[in-house]
């Protein structure tokens, strides 16, 4: 393959990568100021969370030992740290830990 294919193929991939990261700037700053993406930008995260909790115990065993207790040991230390603390790291950190402790203890 000649240089002058390489170089074609490289500011081709380039310009398209450059374009793509740059595409949900340019469209942000059109509806920034929109009444939807304020209200999706205050309500997402709740009904991400609920959406991730509810496919986390959906497959719990709760017929067999250890009846999903590490499960909700982790869902509570994550809310408790969350209403305590409203840090997101530090809730999903401890309640991943607190989800792990309870695993190696069983």
């Amino acid at each position: 393959m000649p240089d002058s294919r390489i170089l074609l193929t490289l500011a081709v991939i380039f310009a398209v990568t450059y374009a793509l990261r740059l595409a949900p700037f340019v469209a942000l700053a059109t509806v920034r100021e929109s009444a939807v993406v304020d209200y999706l930008a205050r309500t997402m995260p709740l009904g991400v969370m609920a959406i991730l909790v509810v496919y986390t115990l959906s497959e719990v065993e709760v017929t067999a030992w250890p009846h999903g207790l590490p499960e909700v040991a982790g869902v509570a230390v994550t809310a408790g740290l969350h209403l305590w603390r409203r840090n997101a790291l530090l809730s999903i950190v401890g309640g991943t830990a607190a989800y792990l402790g309870m695993l190696a203890l069983m």
